[in-house]
């Protein structure tokens, strides 16, 4: 898959848009309240009235969007022949306005006959502007919604949606709260690791997520411990951007599989579902992926390189396990309101995206299944389970 997107990034960058508009007089910027009300995105939004005749701004995305939530933007949208579709904000706002940039364009298909899986075959230019690193939704195919009907996530897949602008500005994620900059940090951490190790994984895709990984591993913590260094927020950027652009080349495979029904059911924030999943599902896919996982260990900071490969891939998972844990996320559901009498949905919820499973580089069983989700309920006895490898 080529992702063919001009991106621009550092800071102030921003005024490097105008070139990118020229021509552009009529455009739909997407994003929620509370990234609108950020001051850098303020300006923003005065640079682009001062340069594109008509913008109108959608302000209405909510965390984790339903179809629902879609069809009710489509339907109040002001005009429907636009120029160029901005999306600047996290993930939830970055996937819907990639959707909008297919539904605006006169004959394409329905959010409907998208979800039922026609294939759309043009779109309107579009501009991602980020205001997170996490997703790395700018450089995906990918589009996610919730369909509360089933208590699930499901993704609208397509090449189409990749973004012809990407902008990476550092400044644009100084907002975020710490503990959004951890989970979202996380997430692309998930991406690239999952990435790395999938069953599809190619040496494309292994490129972006070893050149992420670095960053990711110098970065993260860098960007909570200093909120105002920029250079570390960009790296982060990157890292991101480089974990989308794995999926696009790869996948994801255990973690995803199995948040999808936190977020599709219990509406737990994407990242914190990842966040509780990432070292117990590493942990089982261990052993199926030791040289990678030695690997990605060797791009921490403080690796111990004299280890040999099966240390260091031990020593990985027992990063990530800590990592969480200095990061104050949640490691259990139970901390969350979520009781172990959910666990039979949350198995077979998990088994039903074989579209991710299929990705894991071993084969995965509902006892392999619910042995992992079982960890995250500290008061059960845990239970050894067969695995077997491909």
């Amino acid at each position: 898959m080529n992702i063919n997107s001009t991106v621009i990034s550092g800071y102030q960058a921003l005024s490097d848009l105008r070139y990118l508009l020229h021509g552009k007089e009529t455009a739909l910027l997407v994003t929620d309240r509370n990234i609108a009300a950020i001051p850098a995105v303020q300006a923003l939004i005065t640079q682009l009235q001062q340069q594109i005749a008509r913008l109108h701004v959608i302000e209405a995305v909510p965390p984790e969007p339903t179809h629902h939530d879609v069809a009710a933007i489509v339907a109040a949208l002001p005009v429907r022949e636009i120029d160029l579709v901005i999306g600047v904000g996290g993930g939830s706002v970055l996937d819907v306005a990639k959707l909008l940039s297919l539904l605006c364009v006169t004959g394409a298909p329905t959010l409907d006959a998208l979800l039922a899986g026609e294939k759309p075959v043009t779109r309107t230019p579009s501009l991602l502007i980020p205001t997170t690193a996490g997703t790395g939704s700018e450089a995906t195919p990918n589009a996610i919604l919730a369909i509360p009907e089933k208590q699930t996530k499901v993704g609208i897949i397509t090449p189409v949606m990749l973004p012809d602008y990407v902008a990476l500005i550092p400044e644009l994620t100084t907002s975020m709260p710490p503990h959004i900059a951890a989970s979202t940090g996380i997430d692309a951490l998930c991406h690239l690791i999952e990435c790395f190790t999938a069953t599809v994984a190619n040496p494309v895709s292994d490129n972006y997520a070893l050149i992420g990984l670095k960053k990711l591993f110098t970065s993260l913590e860098t960007t909570l411990a200093e909120p105002d260094n920029l250079a570390a927020r960009l790296d982060m950027l990157w890292a991101s951007y480089y974990g989308g652009a794995a999926i696009a080349h790869a996948g994801t495979h255990l973690v995803h599989a199995l948040s999808y029904p936190l977020g599709g059911r219990y509406h737990l924030p994407h990242g914190i579902a990842n966040a509780i999943l990432l070292a117990p599902c590493m942990r089982v896919v261990r052993p199926a992926a030791v040289s990678k996982f030695a690997q990605a260990y060797d791009l921490l900071p403080d690796a111990d390189r004299t280890l040999d490969d099966e240390a260091k891939s031990h020593a990985l998972v027992a990063y990530l396990t800590a990592l969480v844990k200095r990061l104050a996320l949640p490691d259990s559901l139970e901390a969350l309101g979520i009781g172990p009498d959910h666990l039979p949905y949350l198995v077979e919820a998990a088994l039903d995206v074989q579209r991710l499973i299929k990705n894991v580089p071993m084969s995965v069983s509902a006892s392999d299944v619910h042995a992992i989700y079982q960890t995250l309920f500290p008061a059960l006895p845990a239970q050894p389970q067969r695995r077997t490898y491909a």
